[in-house]
């Protein structure tokens, strides 16, 4: 007995293995996979989908869903973003069945049907140029390979050559699993839920950084709105620059004698507005201890600082 069973055990061991090995060769383990640029493997098409978010190895009960409805329709599948770059939560797909392709139309009892489940409908456009291949659909673990073999190489087709390839397609037909990624209106291959969920993430990226703006709103002088500098009007802004054009030594002379004879400030008129030269000296003339000399108040006597004045002015000189 133990003779008996110390050959069958190796026997049955080695059965499984090529067994094994026999399944995952029949599922496209060595397949040989040739990426190229041509027409597409479809025409136009209508098809009935359910558009989710999330990781896309959860897309397998939508698989399930539409094939139970319409169990001799192809299914189709889009994958809108690159799972390395987007985070599980966030991929953005669609599954259902190919309802009609070229100028063939739809069973209305079917369509009804896929409607009745939640399902949507909506066409795609027949394009001449894509970038495509093709993998055995033989088993269940023909569809884990794909995942390991044929999008790397997929991507690396794309990015060896600089293409814009997107989104990618994956249609179940006739025992094959055929790949395409649009090189011409992929805006077309975007279901209208791909636009809503696009326009709800930048409205939330929109209002966070306008909460994180006008957080900061206190310490800065920023608008929270526009992120522009908050300054005077056009006109003041114009003043200045005016008052900068001047010579120093000049326009500290012109102020001295004002003042010291007592005479009225004049207005002048700069941009669209009259600017009192008094303010317009508190707003230029406050940047170095120089032209702070300007400002200095009258001693106690009413005598004015003449001389510490004219200091300044040799100085800038």
């Amino acid at each position: 007995m133990s003779d008996w069973l110390s050959v069958c055990v190796p026997i049955s061991l080695l059965l499984g293995l090529i067994t094994g090995a026999a399944y995952m060769l029949y599922s496209g383990l060595l397949s040989d996979i040739v990426v190229l640029t041509g027409s597409a493997p479809i025409k136009k098409i209508t098809f009935a989908y359910k558009f989710k978010e999330g990781p896309y190895r959860q897309c397998g009960q939508l698989f399930k869903e539409s094939h139970n409805i319409g169990p001799k329709l192809s299914c189709i599948a889009v994958f809108y973003d690159d799972p390395t770059k987007v985070i599980g939560p966030q991929c953005r797909y669609a599954v259902g069945s190919i309802l009609s392709e070229g100028e063939n139309k739809a069973d209305e009892e079917l369509l009804k049907s896929y409607e009745t489940s939640g399902f949507n409908v909506f066409s795609f456009p027949e394009v001449t140029h894509v970038v495509t291949t093709s993998f055995p659909y033989r088993t269940f673990f023909s569809i884990l390979l794909r995942v390991r073999r044929v999008y790397p190489r997929l991507h690396r087709y794309i990015q060896e050559r600089r293409l814009c390839a997107h989104p990618f397609l994956e249609i179940y037909k006739e025992g094959k699993i055929q790949f395409m990624a649009p090189l011409a209106r992929q805006g077309d291959f975007y279901v209208p839920e791909v636009r809503r969920v696009k326009r709800r993430l930048s409205e939330e990226e929109e209002s966070h950084s306008d909460s994180d703006v006008s957080g900061a709103e206190s310490n800065s002088e920023y608008s929270s709105g526009s992120g522009v500098f908050l300054s005077d009007s056009r006109e003041t802004s114009l003043a200045a620059s005016s008052v900068h054009s001047v010579p120093i030594q000049d326009q500290g002379d012109r102020d001295y004698r004002e003042r010291s004879s007592g005479e009225p400030l004049l207005k002048r008129w700069t941009g669209s507005r009259l600017v009192d030269s008094r303010q317009r000296e508190r707003s230029n003339f406050t940047e170095t201890p120089t032209r702070r000399a300007w400002r200095l108040p009258l001693r106690s006597g009413g005598v004015p600082l003449e001389k510490r004045s004219k200091r300044s002015v040799r100085h800038i000189s």
